[in-house]
This record gives C-alpha cells, sequence and structure tokens, in this order.
C-alpha cells in the first residue's frame, strides 16, 4: 500500500514507467509486456472501449506506428485555470481534509450551487490559500441532474456502469468476501454517491470551510456520508512512510505525441494518462464525449484539439477513483510478531519485505544487503533518493520479494526485458528468442497503467508497539483516490492484473500481501503465501496470512473541467 494504495500529496514526485513488447498481433498471456497494448488490455481488465483517437483525429484500436511524430495538432500550453487543483497539486500544505458524499434531493438547487461553487483551479497560487475545493460526479448524479444521456454517452463503459455495477468487475477487484459491496458503507446500490465534494484546508480552516458548503448545497443536496482524515504525520496507518512514489506528469508538453519504445525505466509520463483531452503514452487521445457544437452554443466547452469542430466534454477532467480502505494495523503487527517469534528486528525484517521499503520508507532492493531476517531495517537516510531504482539486477527477489507490495503495484519495467542497446539483443529480447528473456519478460509494461495517488488516511494512529498490545481492533485505514484517463487501462489492471492476481511474476497462489483478500484460487488451492527466495537457492513461505485490507466503500467519479462542471448544471437544465 507504500506505493499504490496509501497517499501522495506532491504534485510530481518519483515513481515508474514503462511500456510493451509490439507485437499486438502475437497472443498475449496474462501479465506479459504485451499487455501494454490496449488490445490486451481489454483482455486482462476486461472488456471495454478501448479504441483510442491517434493525434491526427484517427480512431483507433491498433497500436500507433513507431515512425517519427511531432506533436498533438494544434498542441499548446495547458489550460491550468480550467482543471481542478487535485491533478496538479496533492494539497499536501493542507492537512485537514473532508469528503462529502452527496445525493440530489432538487436537481435545480442542485444545478445552481454547482454552476456557482468556487472550485480550486491547477493555477499555482502565491501565497498557496488555507482552503481548495474539488467537486467530482457519478454516472448516477448526472443522471439526477437531469444531464441528457446522448451527452455522456462518450465516457468510460468503466465510469457509465460504476465501480460496484458489474459481477465481473466486482470479482476481477477482488470485492469478494469481507470486501462484497454488499458490506460497504456507500457506493453501492441506493448508497452510491452522486457528487463527491472533496474540502482541503490547512490547520484550523477545515469547520469553517465544512460549515459554509455544506450550508450552501444543502437545498439541492443530502449528505449521505463524510469521509473524515486524519493527519498522520506522513505515514501510512501501518505505520510505513507514505507517499514516496509518484509519476511526474509533463505538464510542459515536453514529450512528443507518439509512442516512441521505452528501452529503460522513465518518470516523466505524457499528460494524456491523466488528464482528458491531451495524448497519452500511446500518442493517442482516450475516448471521452466529443458533443456537437449546437449543444454548446455559449461556447462553454473548450474545443477537441484533434477535432476542433467538437465541443469536449472530457477535456482538462479525469477518472477520479475513490475506495475507502479498512486496515487492520493490530493484525497486521501481531501476525508478523507470531511469525517472528516475537523478536523485535526479526518482525522489522519481515515487514519490510512484504512492503518492499523499511519503515522510514527505504527501498529494500537498493545495492546494499536486504534487511536479512534477524537484521535491524536501514533506515531511510541511507538513500537520498527513495525511487531512484529499478528492479532490473534483482530479477528473481533476492533483496526484494516477486511478491512484495511495491513490486507488485510499480513493477518499474520498461519496453523490452533488461539487456543490451544493440540490434541483436533487442530483437532477441523482442521476440522472446531466449529462455532469459522470457523469464524476465512476464510483468507488463508500466509506463501505460500509472495513476496519481492523491489518498488520505483516517481513523485512529498507533504505533506498531502499540498494535501488539491491542486487545480489539481499532478503526483506521486509508481513503484511497487515485486518477487516472482510462479506469480499465490503469486503475482495474494494476488492482487486478498486479495486486490481486495469484500469478503475478511467475509467483504461485500469492496475492499482494498488504491488500490481497487470501481468496482460493482454481480448484480451492489456497492464496495465503508470500515466498522470500534467497541467493542460496532456499526460499522462506510465509503461509496463512490474514487479510490484512478490506474495502468499506467505492465509487468511480468524474473530475470534470472547470468549464465542463459549468456546462454539466446548465445543459441539465435545459
Amino acid at each position: 500500500m507504500v506505493e499504490v494504495a496509501m497517499t501522495a500529496r506532491d504534485e510530481g514526485g518519483p515513481a515508474t514507467s514503462g511500456s510493451g513488447v509490439k507485437s499486438p498481433a502475437a497472443p498475449v498471456a496474462a501479465g506479459s509486456r504485451a499487455a501494454g497494448n490496449p488490445s490486451a488490455a481489454n483482455a486482462l481488465a476486461g472488456s471495454g472501449n478501448s479504441s483510442e483517437r491517434s493525434a491526427g483525429g484517427a480512431s483507433t484500436a491498433a497500436m500507433p506506428s513507431d515512425s517519427p511524430g511531432s506533436r498533438a495538432a494544434g498542441a499548446g500550453p495547458v489550460d491550468l485555470d480550467d482543471i481542478q487543483g487535485l491533478l496538479r497539486f496533492g494539497f499536501k500544505h493542507h492537512t485537514e481534509a473532508l469528503i462529502l458524499l452527496l445525493r440530489v434531493k432538487d436537481a435545480a438547487a442542485a444545478r445552481s450551487w454547482l454552476a456557482q461553487v468556487q472550485v480550486t483551479s491547477a493555477v499555482t497560487l502565491d501565497p498557496v490559500p488555507p482552503t481548495a475545493l474539488q467537486v467530482a460526479l457519478t454516472r448516477a448524479g448526472m443522471a439526477a441532474l437531469g444531464v441528457a444521456g446522448n451527452a455522456v454517452g462518450g465516457f468510460s463503459e468503466e465510469f457509465l456502469e460504476g465501480m460496484a455495477g458489474d459481477g465481473n468487475r466486482i470479482r476481477r477487484l477482488g470485492d469478494v468476501g469481507a470486501s462484497a459491496p454488499e458490506l460497504w458503507n456507500w457506493g453501492s446500490g441506493d448508497r452510491e454517491p452522486h457528487v463527491a465534494v472533496l474540502l482541503y484546508a490547512m490547520p484550523g480552516h477545515l469547520a469553517d470551510l465544512q460549515h459554509t458548503t455544506e450550508l450552501g448545497c444543502a437545498l439541492g443536496f443530502d449528505v449521505t456520508y463524510r469521509l473524515t482524515t486524519t493527519d498522520m504525520g506522513g505515514r501510512e496507518p501501518f505505520g510505513f512512510a507514505d507517499g514516496l512514489s509518484q509519476p511526474e506528469v509533463d505538464w510542459d508538453r515536453v514529450l512528443a505525441a507518439q509512442d516512441s519504445e521505452q528501452l529503460s525505466y522513465r518518470n516523466l509520463s505524457c499528460l494524456g494518462e491523466f488528464v482528458l483531452g491531451y495524448p497519452n503514452e500511446y500518442g493517442l487521445y482516450t475516448p471521452r464525449p466529443l458533443l456537437p457544437t449546437s449543444l454548446d452554443p455559449q461556447q462553454v466547452l473548450p474545443r477537441a484539439e484533434e477535432d476542433t469542430s467538437s465541443a469536449d466534454l472530457g477535456r482538462n477532467g479525469s477518472y477520479l477513483v475513490i475506495r475507502q480502505l479498512r486496515q487492520d494495523v493490530r493484525g497486521f503487527w501481531q501476525a508478523l510478531n507470531a511469525r517472528a517469534g516475537g523478536v523485535d528486528v526479526e518482525r522489522e525484517a519481515l515487514a519490510a519485505h512484504l512492503v518492499g521499503r523499511t519503515r522510514d520508507g527505504a527501498p529494500i532492493v537498493i545495492d546494499r544487503p536486504p534487511p536479512a531476517l534477524g537484521s535491524p531495517p536501514a533506515s531511510a537516510s541511507a538513500s537520498p533518493d527513495l525511487n531512484a531504482f529499478t528492479f532490473d539486477a534483482d530479477p528473481a527477489g533476492h533483496r526484494c520479494p516477486i511478491g512484495a507490495h511495491i513490486r507488485r503495484t510499480n513493477p518499474r519495467t520498461a519496453d523490452l526485458p533488461p539487456g543490451g542497446d544493440g540490434l541483436v539483443s533487442r530483437l532477441i529480447r523482442t521476440l522472446g528468442l531466449n529462455s532469459e528473456s522470457r523469464a524476465r519478460d512476464l510483468v507488463a509494461s508500466t509506463r501505460f497503467h500509472r495513476l496519481l495517488r492523491r489518498g488520505r488516511e483516517y481513523g485512529t494512529q498507533v504505533t506498531p508497539e502499540q498494535a501488539l498490545r491491542l486487545q480489539t481492533p481499532v478503526e483506521s485505514g486509508l481513503h484511497f483516490m487515485c486518477l487516472n484517463a482510462n479506469i480499465q487501462r490503469q486503475f482495474e489492471f494494476v488492482q487486478s492484473a498486479w495486486i490481486m492476481s495469484t500469478h503475478f511474476n511467475g509467483l504461485h497462489c500469492e496475492s499482494d500481501p498488504l491488500l490481497g483478500n487470501r481468496k482460493p484460487g482454481p480448484g480451492g488451492l489456497r492464496c495465503d503465501y508470500f515466498s522470500m527466495p534467497k541467493a542460496d537457492g532456499l526460499t522462506r513461505r510465509l503461509e496463512n496470512l490474514p487479510q490484512f485490507v478490506t474495502v468499506a466503500g467505492g465509487a468511480y467519479f468524474f473530475l470534470p473541467g472547470i468549464r465542463a462542471l459549468r456546462w454539466l448544471a446548465s445543459a441539465a437544465s435545459a
């Protein structure tokens, strides 16, 4: 959870990139790097509209050519004043936060409030304002406001169906058993919110912001749930340093609008991976609602960059995924303590192996001996950049286990397995002509599956030492939030193919050690293991791992551009 299921409050910190082997016509094994292409992502992350629009305007579901290209037609400065600030900033200075989940009770009054509410943009302000407000809507919310179906039909299938709206999706996301939607506090059935209002404030300012906001929207909305947060001082509830890994977004648009093979890990991601209406890592435009200009006579909406004859409802917006993850802090540390025989350093080493980092954030894969079981954990100060690493030098997981949380959520793979720069070497790796290249080509390329994380912790903060003494669990967890332009190819792929998969990167019967639901596999095979291989050929395998995280709520939202928000409010009343 340190890499994906934890918070990220900086507007662009280190994380990772990669791509996929460019052979879209070839069969794609689950998890292979060829899964970076759109058709393979469909197979692994579920059905849906995966066609993307090229920078030249043509719609295509195939991989773009690798021939030299130019920037997208009409490329220019980013419309920061039309983008909600959450996409660019994590509001790290605003340590107080609250998420209001609303349902429409009076559509006209709700539209009136949405038409005038002050939304914080992505423009940098100095000094930083003491508060910030963001607004996102579900598909059910758009319907409740009266937005016509033909105006929103171009949104993604995942958004239109909802997180809990399809049984296959529920299964792929791992939301079964104790995490089943029928057990959620919110997000399922008539508990699905229509609007999420995200409030951020510097210390001492949240109460007034909440009062003003709830008073202002009271005529149009009922507040059905308030997701409170807790400032845990840069740590997530299990006690690990948080917000360390984050993609750097190409806000200056220096990357060409084309898909060029990446042979090494790259942290910079195309703007269109997170903001709709701009080219993504394929050099294509992610599908979104492009409307005839007759539906926007006042020209409230921006025009599409690749098709200026269309009003772009999606441009400058993004999909916001919110999931309430309840963390069993007591169960986590007591389970590890039992397996460590009550030895402190052994317990810390086990925890570091499960996560892939020490509690201070130091990655255990970096070039120094890993925290061998029975030795003191390393300090974060040993590495000034806690994200300047890949897993290329540790293919067998001797330093950082293959199934460690940070290795699953951010594999840091490139377009090809590691190797030389020569033509022959690249050809061998592309075609998988030797066993080594095939063995190191089991994980999809990372750069097509990036997430901007914006989560916040909630509940009671306890130290590991306190957790060992607890007699009953405490309510604690994370409001996981991420932004992505393609829910299927980004969030759902990471969640299903990497986190919940029991066969990630050649493993067997192991899901993510933190987020896994431990559900038995086909034939009733147990999937509650975690393997820690050693260089001497031995492997220590933990078994009977309990489930440490359960889902208590969730939904897919559209975080619109500010002009699109105003259009949605006015179009619904037309």
